[in-house]
């Protein structure tokens, strides 16, 4: 048992999606949170007398768990989580409360209908003390019947803007016992007498959380992937109007302003891939210092995975919907299956942290990492550029002076120039910040009057990583072919960024006004050198049409033929003549 378990926590990765290795399953399930957070967190937070406990019936779908974590009035503001378990040392049980309405547990998947057990977030009292969230097993319905159990009312939030094979679920919990054991105690524990003994870092209770998010940042690149799949292989079948007069209508994709819609996109989805791979990697060799006691590069990873999180979502759910517009009048149709993946891909942004605090956090890191090299410290890590801060050399009145010899042609080029205007965007920051708490004594009010300058900060930051790891991803493609064909596109990527955010390149004295004026020019013949490799490079992301779930994206291209098939099987047609003429529209016809 001992042994299974160790390589389950060894192999969890081994799934694209991080949700374990047995079960797959298309599109939202009911048991994604089961899969997603409930067995990871009991391989990584739980005991091994609770893994022998709780593990296996798990993994065998007798017990099936949810994570209730967000409640009606808190979400990603944790510490404001009013859920609370107070120890009973008489009893040697916890006793569970949802003390107001806000408190009630607010959208787990899976708990509405299918869960009965589930992970609970609750703020632990003992002795008199609260000593803030911890994680708890606590089982919901009745074994056998599925009947909730006393002391406990569970049910489905209701319909939502997509996710409709999910049941999102509320729990209340009125004076509800649970045993000392059900406690996660790998790390925090209370002793049968009540006694608490504190982790090595109160940040090892929300291991789950920068898990999925590491696991977010992947489905980012996915969810794009699927998009662009379908947009540009639906361009290259689709011809419309014409370039050239009385010549035969082209194809779409190969109109520039399409290309300059779509590719891109492209290129984001595969920085996107190899950031999230990273992410992967990141999070597993992380994890394993953290079984050893090293924890040391924890707050880097919390704060990059809430970063990156923030970043690849917002990207992604803003680009899904311009491939959608790409594709027309048809994209709108549920046909092309792109408002399917809207609607799944667009909760990311909001759940398992909304994303604007998500970025604050990844600022709060970037701070103390500035006032580290201020104080002289060196940095390490994805945050090393700030040692090379120049205002760190002059006096505070002077105007930092950056280097301008920016290659637009080459990445590791413009990868240092993502790089200056990271460093300079954190120190802009940071001196705003500074100023705010000399005006107003107050940290907590300075930071608030800060927070736009903060997030501009930490965007800033997530795109020199992006950039910074599909760059050096070039360097261990050996295929000389594959090789040039990626560079174009980490080209593209990156210069697009820069046409984006121009203004803070120009303003800083990255770029100058001509560099931007040649950036936006070579944009242009990258669309050019990219558009005959546009549908292989989506086709090397390898969906099956049954995971597309689209007739735009088909990979054969009879895209008509089946539109045709697709609208004849609408529940509308069964029937010749609708039975509402009968009830409605003939009643009326008659009267006029």
């Amino acid at each position: 048992m001992a042994v299974f378990i160790q390589r389950t926590r060894d192999n969890w990765h081994l799934r694209p999606d991080g949700a374990g290795p047995r079960f797959v399953h298309r599109g939202p399930s009911p048991l994604d949170l089961h899969l997603g957070m409930f067995l990871p967190t009991l391989l990584h937070q739980a005991t091994a007398e609770q893994q022998e406990r709780f593990f296996m019936p798990a993994w065998s779908l007798e017990i099936t768990g949810t994570y209730a974590q967000t409640e009606m009035g808190h979400g990603t503001h944790l510490r404001g989580l009013e859920t609370t378990a107070t120890y009973d040392p008489e009893t040697q049980e916890f006793i569970l409360n949802s003390p107001t309405v806000t408190s009630i547990k607010w959208w787990p998947g899976g708990l509405g209908k299918t869960s009965n057990h589930a992970i609970v977030l609750a703020q632990l009292h003992t002795k008199g003390k609260c000593y803030g969230l911890h994680a708890f097993i606590v089982p919901l319905r009745e074994m056998g019947t599925h009947k909730p159990l006393p002391g406990i009312t569970v049910g489905d939030i209701g319909p939502k803007f997509g996710y409709d094979e999910m049941d999102n679920g509320y729990l209340k919990m009125d004076n509800y016992r649970i045993p000392r054991e059900n406690m996660l105690m790998k790390y925090a524990q209370v002793k049968p007498d009540g006694t608490y003994v504190k982790p090595m870092s109160n940040k090892l209770t929300y291991g789950t959380m920068v898990f999925i998010r590491s696991v977010l940042v992947g489905e980012a690149a996915r969810s794009l992937a699927k998009a662009c799949t379908i947009a540009i292989r639906y361009s290259a079948v689709r011809h419309q109007s014409e370039i050239k007069p009385d010549e035969p209508e082209p194809q779409i994709l190969d109109f520039q302003t399409q290309q300059y819609k779509l590719f891109p996109l492209l290129a984001t989805a595969y920085a996107f891939h190899f950031v999230g791979a990273y992410m992967k990697e990141t999070y597993h060799r992380i994890n394993e210092g953290i079984g050893q006691g090293d924890l040391s590069e924890l707050p880097e990873l919390h704060a990059l995975t809430a970063g990156l999180k923030a970043f690849t979502s917002w990207t992604t759910n803003t680009a899904i919907e311009a491939c959608r517009m790409a594709c027309g009048g048809h994209g709108y149709s549920h046909c092309s299956g792109l408002p399917n993946i809207y609607v799944t891909f667009t909760p990311t942004c909001t759940f398992e942290g909304e994303n604007t605090v998500m970025m604050l956090q990844t600022a709060r890191f970037l701070m103390k990492s500035y006032d580290q090299v201020h104080s002289g410290k060196l940095v390490c890590g994805m945050v090393s550029y700030l040692n090379d801060l120049p205002s760190q050399r002059i006096q505070p009145q002077q105007v930092a002076v950056w280097p301008t010899l920016v290659d637009i042609n080459s990445p590791d080029s413009l990868t240092e120039a993502y790089r200056l205007r990271a460093a300079r965007l954190v120190e802009i920051a940071a001196k705003n910040l500074q100023t705010e708490v000399m005006h107003r004594k107050s940290k907590e009010v300075a930071w608030n009057l800060t927070s736009v300058d903060l997030v501009r900060a930490s965007e800033a930051h997530c795109h020199y990583v992006t950039v910074k790891l599909f760059t050096e991803k070039l360097l261990k493609i050996q295929d000389k072919s594959i090789q040039v064909v990626l560079r174009n596109l980490c080209l593209l990527y990156s210069l697009y960024g820069i046409s984006q955010k121009s203004g803070d390149f120009l303003q800083e004295g990255i770029l100058t006004d001509s560099q931007i004026t040649q950036v936006h020019q070579r944009i242009k013949e990258l669309l050019t050198v990219i558009r005959p490799d546009a549908v292989a490079l989506v086709d090397a992301f390898d969906f099956q049409d049954v995971s597309l779930g689209s007739v735009l994206g088909r990979y054969d291209g009879n895209v008509y033929e089946n539109l045709f098939e697709w609208a004849r099987k609408s529940p509308l047609n069964k029937a010749e003549v609708h039975e509402s003429y009968y009830k409605h529209l003939k009643p009326l016809q008659s009267k006029l």
